[in-house]
């Protein structure tokens, strides 16, 4: 039921889904003698819930036309959220569906919402009475010779359905107050949307009812790791980098941190502008809500005047610095968020973790606070976003920066969202000289799915199984029949009232006879028609695994061409009727003939698209250990370590036996080292090399990089003795590193695939890498290993 294909919007493929969902969700839940159904959107700060909610919006209207629905977008929390919200709203829907306040609307003139009609409301303001005499304070609620809002949702509820979206649910001390809200709207469907749902971890009730399929919750969530991938957000958040070299030469912490604020931004800048980008990166200073925040302004204004950076004033000042206050109403706030805005530095006292989006913003300067606040993704929020919804060939533009004269930093462990705040801080060993390395990066370019790129290969098949030619569509309707589909629509509407089942609750609330379009929506409720047709998608994907990422791209593929071909396009229910038709006993055969031929063709074509964007993104570099270091205390564990490049030495947590045991025995040859350093994955900070298996391109980053006293570098990959990948991925990086070492003369290097046999390591350094001796314990093209 995909419908956010044909949106103005380029949704990512994991925004896609996850709308996909949250429709289905919603089809599913309506179908229920409501109020009260439940649905969590649990998806990561950065992702684009709100683009997401909004494509749901129109998603659903579009998915049911003859449903009455309308909907209240409701924030909790202090602030203006909500009205931010209509503003991006209206940015998104272009007109349809109509965005009102609450405030501008139901002050008394209008009895209820209208069809798709979307309040957005703000739940602190609403629930606002008055403590003396209980009363309620917000003129829409109080009672009056018009009617309050209140009369407006019971109007609403005896003529149409209400679905309710609760933003940043999370924001409520505890799901008590959602719940009060949910009672209040006594909304059909409710949705709560957030990064970090408290309903998920407080409501076991509502999640048992998920994990066991109950149909009254239902729970959506986003990967954050997608996000990340797809480059929406940033790879990881640093704290104080290079504040070591520059707090020595500032007179106090706070100077310090903005002269460190200030170098970055610069970097950032010419890093910018070596991309081709005109982005302008952003700084934004936090300043305490205290007194002493009046005293922090001038402090910030007189050190930023001494670098010419100003606010405009009338015909002075180059408009380099602005000023927002919580207490303002700026409309600044829309302006400086475009890519290429002039202002360099915003000063602002508003809490960072509610409302502004700005994906510019790269830098941010917070100021010791009189309370401790912990970091965490909630509260640094403004700066995680990428200003180009993409990662950069430059690693520090994949990366947001924070400085902080805060005497302690703590950072709250992140059990939803990746761990990427990084505050431990280690340095490169003086005795480091450097090595030089050609190193290999790409960025990821296969994901194993069906994307876009299906949708002429399915349609050109399609059009040559059936003879299409270059005709209209009431030619190719003929065609099709021809072949034997049957395509009158009518047939299919009265086989589907006949499929249907209804749910018993359904009888209570039916008077006369039931409409076509009635019971189309009460047959929904199982889902049946859904699942077979994704279930037909599924069996035929051949060797592309990832079936979340490719259903709804088939789907897409398959509804496109059904428009083109047969004017799908001006049917009710088109998505239905769609499936129906698809799925019908005598017409299945002939669409899943035509989908396994299109999977097969389009191998080469997917196999093409990941060379191309290989291509695209892959770079070489030398390579050499970053001056420092940046960690996370629940993803990596400082270890006692002999002779590691960098103190302290910091490792993840997450390291195998086997590296664990290779890493000891390192230690025990430490007399004959002069450093070792464990590499990391999908970074330029890592060492990559660049080797193939089966056709396709991937980066082989071997574990250890090691540097003897006697001048050689070592480079090991550790495997178990019983390696599965011993004849297919291990055998193909062995042999790419040893052509490797091969070719890089007069670099002193020597390394392989290391095993541990016996308490003893030993190391395969051949040309070619045969493992099937291995497998029949012959391990005579062995030798120990002897730093």
């Amino acid at each position: 039921m995909s419908t956010n294909k044909f949106m103005s919007i380029d949704l990512k493929p994991y925004q896609e889904r996850a709308v996909e969902q949250l429709i289905e969700n919603a089809i599913k839940l309506l179908s229920y003698d409501g109020p009260g159904e439940l649905c969590v959107f649990q998806a990561p700060t950065g992702s684009g819930k709100t683009v997401m909610m909004a494509k749901f919006i129109e998603g659903i209207i579009k998915e049911l036309p003859q449903e009455d629905l309308c909907f209240i977008w409701m924030s909790i929390g202090k602030g203006d959220l909500h009205l931010q919200s209509k503003h991006s709203l209206e940015k998104i829907f272009g007109g349809f569906p109509r965005v009102v306040s609450v405030e501008e609307e139901f002050s008394g003139g209008r009895e209820r919402i209208v069809q798709n009609e979307v309040v957005v409301a703000n739940w602190e303001k609403l629930r606002s009475k008055d403590r003396t005499s209980g009363d309620w304070k917000n003129i829409v609620m109080k009672d009056g010779e018009k009617l309050n809002f209140r009369d407006v949702l019971e109007k609403t509820r005896e003529q149409r359905k209400i679905i309710l979206i609760i933003d940043e649910s999370h924001v409520s001390a505890e799901t008590a107050r959602a719940n009060e809200l949910r009672d209040l709207i006594g909304a059909d469907v409710t949705f709560e949307m957030s990064a970090t749902p408290r309903r998920v971890q407080e409501d076991l009730g509502f999640m048992q009812k998920v994990l066991k399929g109950k149909g009254e919750a239902g729970y959506v969530s986003v990967d954050p790791k997608d996000v990340i991938d797809e480059g929406m957000i940033k790879k990881e958040l640093i704290i104080n980098e290079d504040i070591a070299k520059i707090a020595a030469d500032e007179d106090d912490s706070q100077t310090a941190v903005l002269e460190a604020a200030y170098r970055k931004r610069l970097e950032l800048k010419k890093a910018f502008e070596k991309e081709g980008s005109d982005v302008n990166p952003l700084v934004l200073i936090q300043i305490p809500t205290a007194e002493a925040g009046e005293q922090k302004i001038a402090a910030v204004k007189k050190f930023l005047f001494d670098k010419d950076i100003t606010e405009r004033s009338g015909k002075s000042g180059n408009g380099k610095l602005a000023v927002w206050l919580a207490e303002e109403k700026s409309e600044l706030i829309d302006w400086i968020s475009e890519p290429d805005n002039e202002i360099e530095f915003l000063i602002f006292k508003q809490a960072i973790d509610t409302g502004w989006d700005c994906p510019r913003a790269h830098i941010l300067v917070k100021f010791r606070e009189t309370h401790s606040i912990p970091f965490e993704i909630q509260t640094v929020g403004r700066i995680l976003r990428m200003p180009e919804q993409m990662h950069y060939q430059n690693e520090m533009l994949n990366r947001g920066y924070i400085y902080t004269n805060l005497k302690s930093i703590e950072v709250k462990k992140e059990e939803y969202n990746p761990n990427i705040i990084k505050h431990l801080r280690a340095e490169r060993i003086p005795t480091y000289k450097p090595i030089k390395l050609q190193s290999y990066y790409k960025a990821r370019a296969d994901y194993g799915d069906v994307t876009s790129s299906f949708n002429p290969v399915f349609a050109a098949v399609a059009d040559e199984y059936f003879g299409i030619k270059k005709a209209g569509i009431a030619e190719s309707v003929k065609t099709i029949e021809k072949a034997g589909i049957n395509l009158d629509i009518k047939k299919y509407q009265q086989e589907l009232i006949a499929d249907t089942y209804i749910d018993s609750k359904a009888f209570d609330q039916m008077e006369g006879n039931l409409s076509a379009d009635a019971f189309a929506k009460l047959s929904v409720a199982a889902g049946e028609l859904q699942l077979f047709f994704e279930q037909t998608i599924k069996n035929n994907l051949g060797s592309f695994k990832n079936v979340k990422r490719s259903v709804p791209a088939v789907k897409t593929a398959i509804y496109l061409w059904f428009r083109k071909a047969v004017g799908s396009k001006e049917w009710d229910d088109e998505m239905f009727m769609t499936q129906k038709i698809f799925q019908h006993d005598k017409n299945r055969g002939i669409f899943e003939h035509i989908l396994a031929t299109a999977i097969d063709r389009y191998k080469l074509v997917k196999e093409q698209e990941v060379r191309d964007r290989i291509e695209e993104s892959e770079q070489w570099y030398d390579f050499e250990l970053k001056p420092e270091q940046f960690y996370n205390e629940f993803s990596d564990e400082r270890v006692e370590a002999k002779n590691y490049a960098y103190k302290p030495c910091y490792l993840n947590v997450d390291r195998s036996q086997p590296e664990r045991a290779f890493e000891a025995f390192l230690g025990k040859n430490s007399a004959k080292i002069d450093w070792w350093w464990k590499n990391g994955e999908s970074k330029l900070d890592y060492f990559g090399l660049k080797y193939e298996y089966q056709a396709a391109i991937y980066t082989f980053y071997p574990d250890y990089l090691v540097r003897l006293k006697d001048g050689r570098l070592g480079i090991f990959e550790v495997k178990e003795s019983n390696d599965r990948d011993g004849l297919s991925y291990t055998k193909a990086k062995a042999e790419t590193l040893q052509k490797y070492i091969a070719q890089q003369k007069n670099k002193k290097l020597f390394g392989g695939i290391v095993i541990e046999k016996n308490k003893a390591w030993l190391i395969n350094d051949n040309s070619k890498y045969n493992w099937e001796k291995c497998e029949k314990d012959d391990w005579g093209e062995w030798e120990n290993l002897n730093l």
